[in-house]
């Protein structure tokens, strides 16, 4: 069989939740022995790095991945990936981080298969500019409707689907992703602290710096703290500047925070392990999550998680993490007051978080997407 793949996300310059997971689950689907089976197209827009994707997977006897270039234009989605797979059919098109081409009725799409990481702008609609809601509505709608199946991160995301747009739970498979794997030493812990000029302990957030995020209320719940003294430690928020970049800046200075609020901007994916792992406890009182993947990652290194009651956080995090209400500044302060100096409740979650880590890996999620793969393919050709 062979599969295609969009996979111009996975090669965006600074990635974000979405684009990391396209990465990994291509990276992962390739490493498959099962990949061996079958050939694989990968759709580009850029040159991708050389050795980023392997041009053979693990017991293929010849090459079996092509890379197939078209230059990066206005509407590539609609245009150029529309016409390629219209024209040179896979028989199979998979699209993991993005959207369904859009073809004229004479064109005819190859079955397909495509991941939906969260609704939330149904839930957070103010969160988004207008055209990008449009957008996101539009797509989204045509992806439950166009796709042979869905691949959902989370069954909170796979609830959302059949919610707002009626899609049929034999149409929705869920897959979680997984977190980082790579481990940092002290020193290196030690280099990223003094890089980003942090002397002291301190609670780290990681995440696109946008409104769903609740960033006013955690600094207001840090501020709290800070009021009464009960704090030897900062916060540091680290993250792609979104519209509320300079409000954040402007809360902070007016609550005289500066210099104990750290906004970092975006951070490389080499560099996020090493903080990670440096950070006393990790806060994520989203207002909503397809998935929290930061949330997983700091289990990951060992940091004990605050995150919020909603959505999917509670299905991805388990029972390793203290959850709250995120609408409520006083349970966000007293959550964080605790991790700062409960170190036996520290203890407990650290070990917590090592267990429910375990229920995730980018190996398990590549072998359960190849199988939504591989079914949706069979559906098609009954």
């Amino acid at each position: 069989m062979l599969i295609g793949i969009d996979t111009s996300r996975a090669l965006r310059a600074k990635r974000t939740g979405t684009e990391r997971y396209s990465l990994e689950i291509i990276q992962h689907l390739l490493l498959l022995p099962a990949a061996a089976q079958h050939q694989w197209r990968l759709y580009v827009d850029v040159a991708p790095p050389e050795q980023l994707f392997p041009t053979h997977t693990p017991g293929a006897a010849q090459p079996n991945v092509e890379i197939c270039h078209l230059p990066a234009r206005r509407l590539w989605t609609h245009m150029a990936l529309a016409r390629e797979v219209v024209q040179r059919k896979p028989d199979l098109l998979f699209i993991p981080a993005h959207v369904l081409p859009l073809v004229l009725p004479s064109g005819r799409l190859p079955p397909s298969v495509v991941t939906v990481h969260d609704l939330g702008y149904h839930y957070f609609p103010e969160a988004h500019a207008r055209l990008q809601r449009r957008y996101l509505q539009i797509s989204t709608r045509w992806n439950a409707h166009a796709a042979t199946q869905l691949i959902a991160v989370s069954q909170a995301t796979a609830n959302d689907l059949r919610r707002f747009y009626g899609t049929a739970p034999a149409k929705i498979q869920v897959v979680h992703e997984a977190g980082m794997s790579d481990l940092p030493d002290d020193l290196v812990v030690t280099d990223i602290r003094r890089r980003d000029n942090l002397p002291r302990p301190y609670a780290l957030f990681v995440g696109t710096l946008q409104p769903r995020k609740n960033l006013v209320r955690l600094i207001q719940a840090y501020a709290q703290l800070s009021q009464i003294g009960a704090i030897g430690w900062d916060l540091v928020l680290a993250g792609s500047a979104d519209r509320l970049q300079q409000a954040l800046s402007s809360l902070i200075n007016e609550l005289g925070l500066a210099g104990r609020i750290h906004l970092l901007g975006y951070v490389a994916d080499a560099d996020l392990p090493t903080l990670y792992a440096g950070a006393t406890f990790f806060c994520f009182p989203s207002l909503f999550e397809g998935f929290g993947l930061p949330v997983l990652e700091a289990q990951r290194y060992g940091v004990p998680v605050m995150t919020a009651n909603n959505s999917s956080l509670p299905e991805i995090a388990g029972d390793a993490a203290i959850l709250v209400d995120p609408l409520d500044i006083d349970a966000i302060a007293d959550a964080m007051l605790r991790l700062s100096q409960d170190e036996m409740l520290r203890q407990k979650l650290i070990t917590a978080g090592y267990a429910n880590v375990k229920r995730f890996s980018w190996e398990k999620a590549a072998r359960e997407t190849l199988a939504v793969l591989e079914a949706a393919a069979k559906k098609s050709f009954r």
